[in-house]
């Protein structure tokens, strides 16, 4: 479901006392309707406001995980910038992948059972790739960061159970790691936040150096 941009409210940036007219505090604009995303930046402490990006995220024949992450996240920044030119924008998209196949969305209950089958007792890597664009359209950083999940062994009612709670009908692969489907893994070597769909370390550092989080 694709929904407006929402406000979050703006800290006011400190008066220049050098006489000068004071500047606009720098707006940063998430470029997201993911709930997911939003609440894991707002964790960072930093006003935004949100402009979900419309673009084709289909991946290209031969594509990897890791470049369509990337690629799909600066698409998405340079989509917001065109409608906000004057604000600085972050955009993000995040893959399951397993023995080089990527696992996206499940396209019904069918679909996620069989997502969740192939991914029990085994190993996956998640792929995030985000994008923070500076007012004008340049891109200040793009970066890659990938976390190794394992599942625990799930039988077809521990399966059947999960895909009946509807929690995973929008998740990459088919599961939330922040929710119930947090039972159904073992082990994660890497960034947590990066699972849920924004890896709030590498975040949190590109927007201190650009000047947009106070640490």
């Amino acid at each position: 479901m694709r929904r407006g941009w929402r406000t979050m409210r703006l800290l006011p940036r400190q008066l220049d006392s050098s006489g000068r007219a004071p500047e606009h505090a720098p707006v940063l604009v998430l470029a997201s309707a993911s709930p997911r995303r939003q609440q894991l930046l707002a964790w960072l402490g930093v006003p935004y406001h949100v402009l979900p990006a419309e673009v084709d995220e289909r991946s290209l024949p031969g594509e990897a995980a890791a470049d369509l992450v990337l690629r799909l996240a600066r698409a998405k920044a340079a989509a917001v910038t065109v409608r906000r030119p004057a604000d600085w924008v972050l955009a993000a998209d995040t893959i399951v992948e397993l023995d080089g196949a990527m696992l996206g969305k499940p396209a019904d209950a069918g679909d996620a059972a069989r997502m969740l089958a192939r991914l029990a007792g085994r190993e996956h890597r998640v792929a995030t790739g985000f994008a923070l664009v500076r007012p004008g359209g340049a891109v200040h950083s793009a970066e890659l960061v990938l976390t190794q999940v394992r599942f625990r062994p799930l039988d077809a009612r521990a399966i059947e159970r999960y895909v009946a709670s509807r929690e995973g009908d929008d998740k990459a692969g088919a599961y939330a790691v922040q929710g119930l489907g947090a039972g159904l893994i073992e082990s994660i070597d890497g960034s947590f936040t990066n699972v849920i769909g924004l890896p709030l370390v590498e975040v949190g550092r590109a927007l201190e150096e650009a000047g947009l989080l106070a640490r």
